[in-house]
C-alpha cells in the first residue's frame, strides 16, 4: 500500500531530525558478501551497526593479557 504525502513527510522528518548518514566504499565483490550475510542476520544497516558498535566496545576494553 503506498503511504500517504503525511506519512512521506513525517518519515522525512523524522530522518532530518533523528538520523544521520555515513558512506563508506568497498572493493568490488564485497558489497554483495556483505549484504548477502547481512540479510541472513537482519539488515545490512543493523548489521554494520552492530559490527561498529561492537569494535569500539571491544577496543575500548583494556588489555587482559
Amino acid at each position: 500500500m503506498a503511504q500517504t504525502e503525511a506519512q512521506l513527510r513525517a518519515n522525512k522528518k523524522y530522518r532530518e531530525e533523528k538520523l544521520e548518514s555515513i558512506t563508506f566504499r568497498v572493493p568490488k565483490g564485497n558489497k554483495a558478501r556483505i549484504q548477502a550475510h547481512a540479510a541472513a542476520n537482519g539488515s545490512t544497516n543493523a548489521f554494520i551497526y552492530r559490527a561498529i558498535n561492537e569494535t569500539i566496545d571491544r577496543e575500548k576494553q583494556p588489555d587482559t593479557e
